[in-house]
């Protein structure tokens, strides 16, 4: 395999595996969030953020937490007849099935970029460049700013859409006969 697309993967694996631990850490606060929901509930006094936060911190754990499952090969998969194929038999389904993902995983991230810049509030003037208009805000009591979990939508959706890219190089190197 090219040097290049070697570098390519080592660097995206070491990035996703440094997020994904990060990520695991994830439900130690997604734990804290809840336990002090159900503290405050019992003290007579219901904190209003408390549930959106949860719901944030839940979907940053899920959506970064994705591409480090897919390098450690954890995804749940329907293996009746994959797991008894060879390694080189493997990477041919895995190869050929990663483009149906990697369509996916395009369109998920196109959406959550748009919905990133609805987020902002961008708006395309008469200019080349956007213009920020009006943060959009939940529509709860709480009312937090919605861009920053986008932005983490976003951020996890080209995470694995970069995780599949990579596996798709190391498919092709296994076939080939070479590890990478």
């Amino acid at each position: 395999m090219p040097r290049f697309l070697v570098g390519f993967v080592r660097l995206i694996d070491r990035m996703n595996y440094g997020v994904g631990r990060f990520a695991m850490y994830l439900l130690f606060a997604l734990m804290a969030v809840l336990m002090w929901s159900s503290l405050s509930k019992l003290g007579g006094a219901p904190s209003p953020w408390t549930l959106e936060m949860a719901q944030f911190v839940m979907v940053a754990y899920y959506i970064l937490g994705g591409p480090y499952a897919m390098q450690m090969e954890s995804h749940v998969r329907m293996d009746l007849f994959y797991a008894k194929q060879s390694p080189v038999r493997r990477a041919w389904w895995d190869g050929f099935t990663v483009f149906a993902l990697l369509f996916y995983l395009g369109v998920m991230a196109w959406g959550a970029a748009e919905s990133l810049g609805y987020s902002l509030g961008l708006k395309w003037g008469d200019g080349l460049l956007p213009t920020i208009g009006r943060l959009e805000r939940s529509p709860t009591a709480w009312r937090p700013y919605l861009w920053p979990i986008k932005l983490i939508m976003l951020t996890g959706f080209v995470l694995m859409f970069l995780q599949a890219l990579a596996a798709f190089i190391k498919d092709i190197a296994t076939i080939r006969g070479e590890d990478i």
